[in-house]
């Protein structure tokens, strides 16, 4: 079968009929393939480098957007206080916000389905021991057990490193906080498949039990997974902004959407509005679009709504 004849086939399945069938979907994913093709060009689809000191100058500070009184046409959305494009500045820190946000649900899945895949089929103390911490997890706010996660990884970091290992300390802290999720839920389904015909064949002709769970087990149970990733997409970005907006996430030298937000909360009362508002906006775009499309993707993949 080649890939002209898998396509056709996708635009011919009920999962494609459900997308096209709501306008509220098809405009979320719009917004969000918009938004990642916007970070992955961002060097060359931003009017300036709000990081290139040299062609920064103090006397474009605080310039209001373009359509208010006082305006600059070269800044479309105004100036901060440093005299860098808000613009500039939002598609750079969108970059990182992705970048943090994909990077954590990837290693949060990794972590979760090899728990889960291990709980499940092992059972017994292996079950327990994984469940408990599970439990543990679950009884704090994700919130808090990041910034304890956070705090932690950075008290080991010398001063020095501090700034360039706060990427992958937030990778960390995201992933560790949200595979619960991912590890309870392959864990039931785990227990579910392992009972069944071809898993009892596998075993008796003498295949390891890793493989069994990696070749035959695992393939069967990555269904739900998909659907938890990409609701929980929306949750990683917005646990990054939130710790960057606590200042101990991403640093003022690669800022993200939540430190543009922190940044520019300092001067919303002095009237320089647009540098916390813009940002604000496209947090709160990325993030609905994500759970929207999550959302449909969690009701079209159920057999009980079809």
């Amino acid at each position: 079968m080649t890939m002209r004849d898998d396509w056709h086939r996708f635009l011919d399945s009920d999962l494609f009929y459900s997308f096209k069938g709501s306008r509220i979907t098809v405009i979320a994913t719009l917004v969000t393939v918009v938004m990642i093709l916007a970070a992955l060009f961002a060097p060359w689809i931003a009017p300036h480098n709000p990081f290139d000191v040299a062609t920064l100058d103090l006397m474009d500070s605080e310039l209001p957007p373009m359509w208010l009184e006082g305006g600059d046409a070269r800044f479309l959305l105004g100036t901060d206080s440093q005299g860098r494009d808000v613009l500039s500045s939002m598609l750079y820190g969108l970059r990182v916000s992705l970048v943090v946000g994909f990077a954590g649900v990837f290693v949060a899945m990794i972590i979760g389905v090899s728990l889960g895949l291990l709980s499940g089929f092992l059972g017994g103390v292996v079950d327990a021991f994984i469940m408990r911490v599970a439990d543990m997890i679950l009884s704090f706010p994700a919130i808090l057990v990041a910034l304890l996660i956070n705090g932690i990884a950075l008290s080991f970091l010398p001063q020095e490193v501090m700034h360039e290992s706060a990427l992958y300390v937030l990778v960390l802290a995201i992933a560790l906080t949200s595979w619960v999720q991912y590890a309870r839920t392959v864990r039931g389904s785990t227990m579910v498949e392992k009972s069944k015909e071809y898993v009892q064949a596998a075993k008796v002709i003498g295949l390891h039990p890793l493989l069994i769970m990696i070749r035959h087990v695992l393939p069967n149970v990555l269904g739900p997974v998909l659907v938890i990733a990409t609701i929980n997409l929306g949750l990683a970005i917005l646990t990054e902004a939130m710790l960057s907006f606590l200042g101990v996430g991403m640093p003022p030298t690669e800022p993200s959407l939540g430190t543009l937000i922190r940044i520019g909360n300092e001067f919303l009362f002095s009237g320089i509005w647009w540098v916390v508002i813009f940002p604000s906006l496209t947090l709160a775009l990325l993030v609905l679009a994500v759970n929207l499309l999550g959302d449909w993707l969690r009701d079209a993949l159920n057999p009980k709504l079809r």
